[in-house]
């Protein structure tokens, strides 16, 4: 391998930060950049590789249905090398994207890898031009069946696929493309400070201070960072107007009829499905949203709310200080009690170097689940500031992980489960935990402050995540007619978070700039309703769990096994669930109205 990683800092090692939060340890993955044994991997892929097409390219119309599942297998075992490769990559990226040589590393990674996988991009290309009728002769053959499901899934990009030349093209053009974007954006977050309270802050550090107990803090939070992200608005404005340019391009060669058509493909979810989701959380966000915002400039004395009040505690929430080891037992608690199987899993991400939870400047923000590979196991990356919404963080993120490593099982190319259901785990494991909390509460007023904070939760997990879902259709339906001025994106932005927030607020003017931060529009355009998808299937899960559903527990783990084997609607059907249903998603919004109802009733 060149030596494009010489002088990158070793990865994170096993222990905890002098804050006792623990680190990850990547040697499970490779044992440092510049280790020899990532050049003999890809070395070692790329020969397979050539060797794999020069022995089926062209040929897989011949292939009788035993040879074409050994085929398959292959092409999962050399994809899940070049994956592994660049998950070590993404996730010393995403521990510190500020060292330079860190970001040479990812990037030589990144081109590396799409010149090697540029060889077996005949493979899907080829097999989605088979004819339905031949394909379904070879699937006679039990060893093919094996690999249905990921056949399945692959037919259903076949209207939109280009010749081989034009594919090959946009593959090997996305390293200098999107991801370039991409890397420019992760980049300058990170490398963002914002001077607050006699300090330079991380942007993580800042937006931590909006949900801080002194109304004084949020604001100055607030301004401070609306003044930094408007300093740079017009680099983000540049990077998002590229990206939706370049979407639109992609799409209209493809034959999308949406901006959000390949997304729902993606998540194997139809166009209808989603529209019916949007349809009811818009139509429902005066019953929702507007309602217990009036509630919450109430409770606390103000005639309207700003922005920086939106996560403020209530009056009465000391939200004390949870450490870390208290958030591993509340959460692991939660999931025994309702699984030891899931207990027992998500234990191992503790008592192993599987999680990253301290603060520090150059750390991605936000939380995440790899997966990396099935050969392997999940990493987790959280920004722990020992807050109560850190907890659930921590149980949401820890739902992903739980849920990785019960579908590896099922191999690299049928563990992964479209973005809908992947949220199902983690909101399920917030939930669980949230109850087990508000059970294990006597104190009437308490159990108020939990329950009103657990609704805002819901609120940005449903009615935010929905409102950035409209931002983006608008904005990417525009600049279909030209780029858009930043004070144009700006416009979007308050027009979305007005309808979806309500009179309670006046939104200050920087609030126009706070779009700029949201790294789901620049990484994976229309992920965002993926959330509200998890949040309302998770509520009504959760009814029929309440409600004594035969089997329950044994049917959810079932659920999670299946990795990406079975669609949503298979997936539901042993709940008595369907998506398609239009009161599916009136039942979900209701326990969140329920919730409110509650809150209304005088203590």
């Amino acid at each position: 391998m060149p030596d494009a990683a010489a002088g990158v800092n070793a990865p994170s090692l096993a222990g905890a930060t002098s804050s006792g939060l623990p680190n990850w340890d990547l040697r499970d993955l490779y044992p440092s950049p510049d280790s020899p044994l990532i050049g003999r991997d890809l070395d070692r892929a790329e020969a397979e590789a050539r060797a794999f097409a020069a022995a089926h390219a062209g040929r897989l119309a011949a292939h009788p249905g035993a040879l074409l599942a050994e085929a398959i297998a292959e092409y999962e075992r050399i994809e899940e090398v070049l994956g592994r490769a660049m998950s070590y990559a993404q996730l010393l990226f995403s521990g510190d994207s500020n060292d330079p040589a860190i970001g040479r590393f990812y990037q030589s990674m990144n081109e590396r890898i799409t010149a090697i996988s540029t060889n077996l991009l005949f493979f899907t290309l080829e097999l989605n031009r088979l004819e339905p009728a031949l394909l379904e002769q070879k699937l006679a053959d039990p060893a093919l069946v094996h690999w249905w499901p990921w056949l399945r899934d692959l037919t259903v990009f076949r209207p939109h696929q280009l010749s081989d030349e034009a594919e090959k093209l946009l593959h090997e053009k996305e390293v200098t493309g999107r991801a370039a974007w991409s890397r420019l954006f992760d980049e300058t977050i990170a490398a963002l400070r914002i001077p607050l309270l006699g300090e330079e802050l991380t942007v993580s550090g800042a937006l931590n201070l909006l949900s801080d107990q002194d109304r004084a803090v949020r604001e100055a939070a607030g301004h401070a960072i609306g003044e930094v992200f408007g300093r740079n608005i017009r680099l983000f404005s540049l990077i998002t107007n590229t990206l939706a340019k370049d979407k639109e391009i992609v799409d209209t060669w493809r034959r999308y009829p949406r901006p959000a058509s390949y997304r729902n493909r993606a998540n194997m979810v139809e166009d209808a499905v989603v529209e019916a989701l949007v349809a009811a959380v818009t139509a429902d966000f005066p019953r929702l949203a507007h309602r217990y915002y009036r509630l919450k400039a109430k409770w606390l004395g103000l005639p309207v709310l700003q922005h920086w009040d939106r996560n403020a505690p209530l009056p009465g929430d000391d939200d004390r200080e949870v450490s870390w080891p208290e958030a591993r037992e509340r959460v692991l608690a939660a999931y025994g009690a309702f699984s030891p199987v899931l207990a027992d899993v998500g234990r191992r991400f503790f008592e192993r170097p599987w999680i990253d939870a301290a603060p520090r400047p150059g750390k991605a923000g936000g939380a995440f689940a790899h997966p990396t590979v099935p050969g392997v196991h999940p990493y987790l990356l959280l920004n722990y500031h020992g807050r109560t919404r850190d907890v659930m963080t921590l149980a949401h993120e820890l739902g992903h992980g739980v849920h990785q490593v019960l579908a590896a099982r099922q191999g690299y190319l049928m563990a992964g489960t479209p973005l809908t259901l992947a949220e199902t785990a983690s909101v399920f494991g917030e939930m669980l935990t949230f109850r087990a909390l508000l059970e294990g509460e006597t104190d009437p007023a308490r159990r108020r402050i939990m329950l009103a904070a657990k609704v805002e939760d819901m609120l940005n997990t449903v009615v935010r995540q929905i409102a950035f879902y409209r931002f983006e259709t608008l904005l990417h339906d525009e600049r279909r007619t030209g780029e858009l001025v930043s004070e144009r994106i700006g416009e979007l932005w308050m027009q979305v978070q007005t309808e979806s927030l309500g009179p309670a607020f006046e939104l200050a003017p920087e609030y126009a700039a706070f779009w700029a931060y949201v790294p789901h529009f620049v990484h994976t355009p229309f992920y965002v309703y993926a959330y509200a998808f998890g949040d309302c299937l998770v509520n009504a899960l959760y009814s029929e769990y309440q409600s004594g559903h035969p089997g329950f527990a044994a049917k959810y783990l079932d659920m999670l096994r299946a990795g990406g084997i079975h669609r949503h609607r298979e997936l539901l059907a042993p709940f008595g669930l369907d998506a398609a249903d239009p009161g599916f998603w009136r039942r979900g919004l209701d326990v969140i109205s329920g919730f409110i109802d509650e809150l209304e009733t005088p203590a």
